[in-house]
């Protein structure tokens, strides 16, 4: 019985003291792609992802109903930093479903007139990137008075806290009324003072400020091992995070005693492992138990590295070099520099490759493309009323005659001409080879399958045309091993050699996209066309085991894309990745690149696609 009645007066406790309106509620993950292009639209940094915030224990003074039912102890905060703008996944701060979406737009647009970090404090940053919005865009001020009024009004009054809180609290209801009007915010005086409540309408600083550098026997950017992060999507869980160091114990499994954690269990889990072939579930399930997770760099070595590293096939296996390596540049963003010759390229070519006919499945629909493309090819046609000729045109004969008769002085031509219409373009085809396209799109197929077939299908149709075109596949493994597959030069023809070799591509490594671009654009600048087009096909983000990632792998692949258009070539990338949406616009620019939906129509679609990037 006592259960039942904690129960009932649980739920009736927590019900009453609820302060959020769950039917006017607004998920980040309905609005994510809305708000990323209006980021960017106001001036937002183009390479910042938008991305659900941690919800975290706030401190602040509550009302006494919630201290009774134990809730609106945390929130989530709104965060800027030079990566990532963090939302709360989920705004019902407000009865209107209108107010909590107009929140959303509200934190964009001072994200996007947020300036870089400097000794102002956080109450007067908001306050001048609040100022430069409405400034630059004067359609914004009644939403933003309409959030100003609904979020005083849901905020505690002045009156009913003590003399330091209440001179903070009308601090923030003065700088949110009149932005710029609050230079700094009075200080806590007592020892029991509680925190500021939250300010739903400004940014906060971010988690990552205030991490503590790494430790200084940690190893060095470029040789930290580990997979790339995977996104999360923006509804899911978030979880606060706090750098330390790591534990000095050598298991793991032994709990060191200390007097105050009697009640507590803790593990140190080693993760970021390059060869860890499945998550692990057990340590997932105890983190989404926790509010807070720790984390620590541990620069030790472990044995997945050499597990790794046996992986390699040997010499005899592998494809076969083409001469010593390339040295490349890349981009450093942060820096906003050039390091020159920073990474290595090496030319592959397969060994051992078997000439290979088209396979079954790809002649029929190979026969249409040949028959839909030979249209384009260069032919002889013949120009009327000419000046000169080889031959009479008959019916411009006639017709000057017929004018001369009615007393028309027209001239005109009388012959025919023979002219040959040829295509002036080159274009080279850049296949990512990297360990993702080893995953299932299909029952039946894979992704390094879909590649093979576009790539034979690419091949027929555009030997049909006459153009010129080039096949190659790239990966990479750090920066110093870049692999550059060589499957057809542009002075080779297409024949059972050539597909010999694309049956014989295999999944690779990594993806450092930067360098592979710009040996690509070396190579079409060599081609003497008027048009010079390079087709990436990709199935996910620039990433590598080093510091390639998340943005500094985005702004090399970009820096790469301008590189290639300053010297006249056409970049446009083919992806099957569904979230492309999120990051190639800032890559190839918002016509530069198309997402396939149904990856297995790649091998029939890539080459329509073709002909309407070349105007045929």
């Amino acid at each position: 019985m006592e259960e039942i009645v904690g129960g009932v007066w649980d739920r009736f406790i927590t019900r009453v003291a609820r302060r959020d309106h769950r039917d006017a509620a607004v998920r980040l993950g309905d609005l994510d792609k809305m708000l990323g292009v209006m980021f960017r639209a106001l001036g937002g940094d183009a390479g910042l992802r938008v991305a659900a915030a941690a919800e975290q224990g706030h401190g602040a003074r509550r009302r006494w109903l919630s201290r009774v039912a134990g809730s609106d102890q945390r929130s989530a905060a709104a965060s800027l930093d030079f990566e990532t703008l963090r939302l709360p996944a989920e705004i019902a701060l407000f009865p209107e479903r209108a107010l909590n979406r107009d929140l959303y737009l509200w934190l964009i647009a001072i994200a996007a007139h947020e300036t870089a970090p400097d000794e102002a404090t956080w109450i007067v940053r908001n306050q001048r990137a609040a100022q430069r919005a409405l400034a630059a865009y004067p359609g914004l001020a009644p939403r933003y008075r309409r959030l100003v009024a609904a979020t005083l009004a849901a905020r505690i009054d002045p009156e009913a806290m003590a003399a330091d809180e209440a001179a903070q609290e009308r601090a923030v209801r003065a700088a949110l009324e009149a932005p710029g009007t609050v230079a700094a915010l009075p200080p806590l005086t007592r020892r029991k003072s509680k925190p500021l409540q939250p300010v739903a309408l400004w940014l906060y600083p971010s988690p990552l400020a205030a991490m503590p550098a790494a430790p200084r026997n940690a190893a060095p950017p470029e040789d930290v091992e580990g997979e790339q992060p995977q996104e999360v999507a923006a509804g899911s869980k978030r979880h606060q995070a706090e750098r330390t160091e790591a534990p000095d114990n050598e298991s793991p499994m032994l709990m060191m005693f200390r007097a105050e954690s009697l009640l507590s269990w803790a593990e140190y889990v080693k993760v970021n492992r390059a060869a860890d072939d499945d998550p692990d579930p057990g340590a997932a399930r105890k983190a989404d138990d926790l509010d807070k997770l720790t984390v620590a760099q541990d620069s030790q070595r472990v044995a997945s590295k050499v597990r790794f590293d046996l992986d390699l096939p040997s010499a005899a296996a592998d494809d076969e070099p083409v001469g010593e390596g390339i040295a490349l540049p890349e981009w450093d963003h942060r820096r906003h520099e050039l390091k020159p010759d920073h990474c290595r390229l090496q030319v592959l070519q397969a060994r051992h490759v078997e000439p290979t006919p088209l396979s079954e499945h790809l002649r029929r629909p190979a026969r249409k493309l040949k028959s839909q493309f030979a249209a384009l090819a260069p032919a002889r046609r013949w120009q009327k009323a000419q000046p000169d000729g080889t031959e009479l045109d008959i019916d411009a004969c006639v017709r000057l005659h017929a004018d001369k008769l009615a007393g028309s002085r027209v001239g005109a031509g009388a012959y025919l001409n023979q002219n040959r219409h040829e295509r002036d373009l080159a274009c080279l085809v850049l296949a990512d080879l990297s360990l993702s396209t080893d995953s299932w799109v299909s029952d039946e197929h894979r992704v390094i399958d879909v590649v093979r077939d576009s790539l034979m299908l690419f091949g027929e149709a555009l030997s049909a045309t006459g153009d010129r075109f080039g096949f190659y596949g790239f990966s990479s493994l750090k920066r110093g091993n870049v692999r550059f597959h060589e499957i057809k030069d542009f002075a080779a023809p297409f024949d059972n050699e050539a597909r010999g070799r694309i049956a014989a591509l295999k999944p690779g490594y990594y993806t450092r996209m930067g360098a592979a671009i710009r040996h690509a654009a070396s190579l079409l600048q060599k081609q003497p066309a008027a048009l010079r087009l390079l087709l990436i096909l990709s199935d996910g983000k620039p990433n590598d085991m080093d510091y390639y990632e998340g943005r500094y792998g985005i702004e090399d692949t970009r820096m790469s894309v301008i590189e290639a258009r300053k010297a006249g070539i056409k970049p446009f990338c083919v992806t099957i990745d569904r979230e492309g949406a999120s990051y190639l616009p800032h890559l190839f620019g918002p016509g530069g690149f198309t997402v396939m939906r149904k990856p297995e129509d790649l091998p029939t679609r890539l080459p329509m696609l073709y002909a309407q990037l070349t105007g045929a």
